[in-house]
């Protein structure tokens, strides 16, 4: 399998390069990223959790589904095919709002992404990839925002920080 490349940037999200994945997370690299909150007509957010295996934040829940975008695909384009990749089903997805955040791992990579969040609408369940996912849920934004504070060791590193954006640009949006 050929390890997948990511699109290094620089702050005004202007491709400079490709480097192997692990690489940029290696070096902390700036690379263009995507999250996607997929919500249904109760306003829940459907989370994931991540598959025991993954090399890093293993069983840790998270948003619906994040990663990078390859090289010559848009931003709905990668969370479009990522979303059908770890969930198994596809929707319109909108970009909302993008921003930069370096977040260090316990196992000495780092992420340092200008992610692109996008917002999409689905009321089924999904058909998760094992490989992938571990389990999914459906969980009210107040209940996250809560639990986050009660729990945070159970969420991602990333999905903390995305998550408080997303959250103030609802808050921003929709009052």
């Amino acid at each position: 399998m050929i390890e997948e490349k990511v699109i290094l940037v620089n702050e005004k999200d202007e491709p400079i390069g490709l480097m192997p994945k692990m690489e940029a997370h290696e070096k902390a690299l700036l690379h263009r990223a995507f999250s996607v909150f997929v919500l249904n007509d109760k306003g829940e957010i459907m989370l994931q959790q991540r598959a025991n295996h993954k090399y890093h934040s293993p069983l840790l829940w998270t948003n619906t589904c994040c990663s990078h975008q390859r090289e010559g695909e848009t931003n709905v384009q990668a969370g479009r095919r990522r979303l059908q990749e770890e969930m198994g089903f596809d929707v319109e997805l909108k970009e909302l709002f993008n921003f930069i955040y370096k977040a260090p791992f316990d196992n000495g990579l780092t992420e340092h992404e200008l992610d692109h969040v996008m917002i999409g609408y689905y009321n089924d369940e999904p058909v998760i990839n094992p490989e992938e996912v571990e389990s999914w849920k459906w969980m009210p934004i107040e209940d996250i925002k809560k639990d986050i504070e009660s729990n945070p060791d159970i969420y991602t590193v990333w999905f903390k920080i995305i998550f408080d954006e997303f959250y103030h640009f609802l808050e921003e949006h929709t009052l």
